[in-house]
């Protein structure tokens, strides 16, 4: 445990690997971004499924130019992030969804690569994917290619595992020994975010004792938690996009 998100993440430096939970802004460890934002650290080397929103999320973090470079999925609603990655300004590492999970949950496990069919004859495979443009929109830092094998007459393309210096993950449940519940949708990337990161720091909506989470419930083992903060509750919570209908006349 530990007193503060401050605290938590004060060791966070410039140049860090830091692996975040979530997927859009569900299940996004907000209170631990936003006091990672009140550091000043910059040129941060962030993986996760997308980028939050201009506003909210890793956006805040984008925003101010502390984010480096992203190893993600999805652009998704930020045009903050669509900007900076097509005017030279940002890093971005394209990946098909699936084979960043499995990344993240090889290199928790002790993985250091796999072979997918995800990817197998595109620029994935091939290399030439746009990593960095340069200011008259030049690409100046392209993938590599990888290696493709035959295994059973199919060919699969070498992805390697990922971990990162640190990680940040949200939980609706936790206890001081960094057993964490997610609920519903918000459990996402989560789970496979906290085996990744070298450090994993949890901030929990609801903190309770050891003891008191079934075994079989728990979606993070607390071997994967350093530390973890809470309890931060549910306010601040944003939604991405709001959709409405005309209420039914009674």
């Amino acid at each position: 445990m530990v007193s503060s998100a401050a605290e938590a993440v004060a060791d966070i430096a410039a140049g860090a690997s830091l692996a975040v939970g979530g997927f859009g802004l569900c299940g996004i460890p907000h209170v631990l971004i936003e006091a990672l934002h009140a550091t000043g650290v910059d040129d941060l080397r962030v993986v996760s499924n997308n980028c939050g929103v201009d506003v909210w999320g890793l956006g805040v973090l984008l925003k101010d130019h502390r984010i480096s470079r992203v190893t993600g999925s999805y652009v998704g609603e930020n045009k903050e992030f669509a900007r900076q990655y097509l005017g030279g300004e940002l890093e971005v590492e394209l990946t098909p969804q699936g084979t960043l999970a499995e990344r993240l949950r090889a290199g928790g496990s002790g993985i250091p690569a796999f072979f997918t069919p995800a990817g197998v004859g595109t620029m994935i495979a091939d290399g030439g994917l746009p990593w960095r443009y340069g200011p008259s929109g030049d690409v100046v830092v392209s993938s590599p290619p990888k290696e493709v094998r035959e295994f059973g007459g199919q060919e699969y393309v070498l992805e390697e595992g990922i971990v990162t210096e640190f990680a940040l993950v949200r939980a609706a449940v936790g206890d001081r020994h960094g057993n964490l519940v997610m609920h519903e949708s918000a459990r996402n990337f989560n789970p496979l975010v906290a085996m990744a990161g070298r450090i994993t720091i949890a901030e929990v909506e609801e903190l309770v004792e050891p003891g008191s989470i079934l075994p079989e419930q728990v979606h993070v083992p607390g071997v994967f938690v350093q530390r973890v903060v809470g309890p931060v509750g549910v306010e601040g919570k944003q939604i991405e996009k709001r959709t409405t209908r005309p209420r039914s006349e009674a």
